[in-house]
């Protein structure tokens, strides 16, 4: 168990990660040029990142194909991202509901909804931009998903906030220095990274503090949510439909990437940074060891 942190540490954090959102953030509608002209033949992720790579049916695929099926990967990724955040914005203001507002912690949960709410209009004008709809989860996780602000409290509501966090921040980190990347996609990227930096501080010491007051019992209904929704988090990023952008039914589309062991591998390196500081938590146990496989963050044989 990492160790117990005092409420003047939690103090000191929500201060000093106000002072950087104060001196560090952006502005998309200022600082990314939505009127520049996309570049011909760039990727707009890493090809070996797709959800199909390394498969038949990717290596059915024209070059020109393998672009098209990225561009609409990332736009799927960045408007289930949106979906996540405006589910996180009802947690933190569940949260913040009844706390103290003039304190730091509530302050800066504040700060971060506005993070969220720019970050949730930059994903949206990506999507647009480069031409593909809003894909988002598919419609029945969108009903499941209503309960999650309900369902999940505590460390597990902070611990779900790093899952998604920390996944995609692992992924953009890698995209957003490629030059083989969309401009457009990589400036979007390295905006996320930095302001997502300081909600990552943040809830880690949420998870950590929650932790040391909860009961065995309680631990393991923790352990069991968080699970739960990590697998619906990893298992939403690609949205079927994806696949008819290059001819590719659904549903042998989905087949294909569950099976793929370089998509199941992706998906496990993206979560190689969260998913010790889950462990040394005490957030990942038996309950939900079911869920942690099926989402791919927990390798067979761990």
């Amino acid at each position: 168990m990492t160790r117990t942190l005092k409420e003047t540490d939690r103090e000191k954090t929500a201060d000093r990660l106000l002072k950087s959102s104060a001196n560090k953030f952006y502005d998309p509608d200022v600082d990314i040029d939505w009127d520049a002209p996309l570049v011909e033949g760039k990727t707009y992720i890493l090809p070996e990142r797709s959800s199909l790579y390394g498969t038949k049916l990717w290596d059915e695929l024209t070059p020109e194909q393998r672009i098209e099926l990225g561009k609409h990967e990332v736009a799927s990724v960045a408007t289930t991202g949106l979906w996540f955040e405006i589910l996180l914005m009802q947690m933190l203001l569940k949260e913040v509901y009844d706390e103290d507002p003039t304190s730091s912690h509530a302050q800066f949960a504040l700060t971060e909804i506005a993070d969220e709410c720019r970050h949730s209009t930059m994903f949206a004008r990506m999507a647009a931009r480069i031409g593909c709809p809003a894909y988002g989860p598919v419609p029945a996780l969108r009903k499941f998903a209503k309960l999650m602000p309900t369902i999940s409290y505590g460390p597990a509501r902070y611990g779900a906030i790093l899952v998604a966090e920390e996944v995609l921040d692992r992924l953009q980190r890698e995209q957003m220095v490629d030059e083989n990347v969309q401009p457009l996609v990589r400036m979007v990227n390295r905006i996320h990274v930095l302001e997502e930096a300081r909600h990552v501080t943040f809830a880690r010491e949420e998870v950590t503090r929650g932790m040391a007051e909860l009961g065995k019992h309680e631990i393991a209904y923790q352990q069991f949510i968080l699970a739960l929704i990590s697998y619906f988090v990893t298992r939403a990023f690609i949205n079927p439909n994806v696949y008819k952008a290059v001819g590719i039914r659904p549903r042998e589309g989905v087949e294909a990437a569950l099976n793929n062991p370089h998509w199941r591998a992706t998906i496990a390196w993206a979560g190689e940074k969260i998913m010790p500081f889950l462990r040394e938590s005490g957030l990942v146990g038996l309950p939900g060891r079911y869920f942690w496989k099926k989402s791919f963050l927990m390798p067979e044989g761990k």
